[in-house]
């Protein structure tokens, strides 16, 4: 995996062993950034489920002012302090060991944030105890912890989300790329900015 643009293009970062995590893949990753266009730069990001840290540690190569990297997994915590270390990006990426899904692990409840990764792990996403409150830790990031103009980027596989998932409090756009789901979510009225 690499640092695909700014300060720190072209650097290699690991990713974790096994298969319990699946970094998103370099060209989804691109398409990503490409859409998301001038909202990185200055922004305060938070990556839940953060894996490798490959989108947060790209925020910042990019411009972001800070990243907050949620990882609750050992092994996968010690390859992303691996990485953030790599690239000398500690005075701006805060690691934090916890649950993605805990308000707790956001910052407080006045944190706010122009930028929202979460990439959580395909199980979560089909019906069964982590569902549920996944979607509700979504509607409460929207809710609560959005800057102006702000956006959540959830990664999903294609055909497993409908907009109509999130409620009536969140704002949902999709992009496809391969088996793919982006969805860019935000407050309702926000959704053309």
């Amino acid at each position: 995996m690499r640092i695909i643009a700014g300060e720190h293009r072209g650097r290699r970062i690991a990713a974790p062993p096994g298969r319990g995590t699946r970094p998103m893949l370099d060209r989804v990753r691109e398409a990503l950034f490409s859409t998301l266009g001038e909202i990185v730069h200055g922004a305060r990001v938070l990556d839940l489920c953060a894996g490798s840290g490959s989108l947060g540690l790209e925020a910042l190569s990019r411009g972001a002012q800070s990243a907050r990297l949620v990882e609750r997994d050992r092994k996968t915590l010690a390859v992303l302090r691996s990485n953030v270390e790599a690239l000398c990006a500690g005075e701006r990426a805060e690691i934090v060991a916890g649950d993605a899904l805990e308000p707790s692990s956001w910052g407080g409840a006045d944190a706010r944030y122009e930028l929202v990764f979460f990439d959580p792990p395909y199980p979560w996403l089909r019906a069964g105890v982590r569902r549920a409150p996944l979607l509700r830790a979504v509607q409460q990031l929207v809710a609560a912890h959005l800057a102006p103009d702000g956006v959540i980027v959830l990664h999903a596989p294609r055909g497993l989300l409908a907009a109509e998932a999130f409620g009536p409090g969140v704002a949902a756009r999709l992009r496809e790329y391969g088996t793919n789901a982006l969805w860019y979510l935000r407050v309702p009225g926000l959704e053309g900015s």
